[in-house]
């Protein structure tokens, strides 16, 4: 199952951005994961916000702040397609959560961790990305 966790610097996000960021990320992952758009595979994609406190952020540079986007999915979820527009799409939804430019998107870093196959379990058991597509056949609303 897919999951987005982005950590951004405390206050770097704006009341309506913060308020929204998390929701929006899970569906941009699910859409370019391609899976359907049910409410099992909603509840399954887990999105989180960690936010550093003041000064935990910086770069040799400056103190602007930086944003990480990190996705996990299973191993061979994304070609190499779907992981690009899965960057572009978490990028520009992080640079509008925060009120910044286009101009601004080398602040933001996605990283796309993909989980082995066999390696990943949900309750109580293995779950294999074999089954999570039969699953997303058999949830289907667009065929």
């Amino acid at each position: 199952m897919p999951m987005i966790r982005l950590t951004a610097p405390t206050g770097s996000l704006t009341e309506a951005g913060r308020e929204k960021v998390q929701r929006e990320l899970a569906a941009v992952l699910l859409r370019w994961e391609g899976a359907p758009d049910t409410a099992f595979f909603r509840a399954q994609a887990w999105s989180y916000l960690v936010e550093l406190p003041e000064g935990a952020q910086t770069t040799a540079e400056d103190d602007a702040p930086r944003f990480l986007v990190e996705v996990t999915v299973p191993q061979g979820a994304l070609s190499e397609r779907r992981r690009a527009g899965l960057v572009e799409d978490a990028t520009g939804t992080v640079l509008e959560a925060a009120g910044l430019p286009a101009t601004e998107a080398p602040r933001v870093w996605v990283l796309v961790h993909e989980q082995p196959d066999g390696t990943w379990g949900a309750g109580g058991s293995v779950v294999r990305f074999a089954d999570l597509v039969a699953l997303a056949k058999g949830q289907r609303t667009d065929a």
